[in-house]
């Protein structure tokens, strides 16, 4: 497998701690799905690491709690008839999930004022849409 999967920056998912899984896939691919472990199961021991600083282990946990069984995040790949592709999908798709969980919150947004003359044209759009639709009402043509 082409190592090392990038989390952020020169934090990497090691080898050592991923625990792979492969069991026969469903779907299209003949008899070859029948004699095939081509889906892949790929686990990572989150709570247990040491590869993830403190504070990113932390945002992990919390971020993905819903999804941790004991501490330990699971993604399944059989998209592909070929079980190296599969790992190849399970190891990115668990590396994008890290670097998403780890990622620092946003910036609180900062409250800004709406510049005077753009609120004054809404108001006189508004009036010139409303005089529009007085004029279609009818009234006034009978006298």
């Amino acid at each position: 497998m082409p190592g090392p999967y990038v989390i952020r920056g020169s934090v990497v998912l090691p080898d050592a701690e991923l625990m792979w899984r492969f069991s026969r896939s469903s779907g299209p691919g003949g008899q070859h799905v029948n004699t095939s472990d081509t889906q892949v199961e790929l686990r990572f021991d989150v709570a247990g690491t040491d590869a993830l600083p403190p504070v990113w282990k932390e945002r992990a946990l919390e971020r993905l709690a819903d999804r941790l069984v004991d501490g330990v995040v699971s993604v399944r790949a059989s998209e592909h008839r070929s079980q190296w592709r599969n790992r190849e999908t399970a190891a990115v798709r668990l590396a994008g999930l890290l670097a998403e969980a780890t990622a620092p919150p946003p910036r609180p947004r900062k409250a800004t004022r709406i510049p005077r003359g753009i609120n004054e044209r809404r108001l006189r759009e508004k009036k010139q849409r409303s005089d529009t639709k007085r004029g279609r009402s009818g009234q006034g043509w009978g006298t």
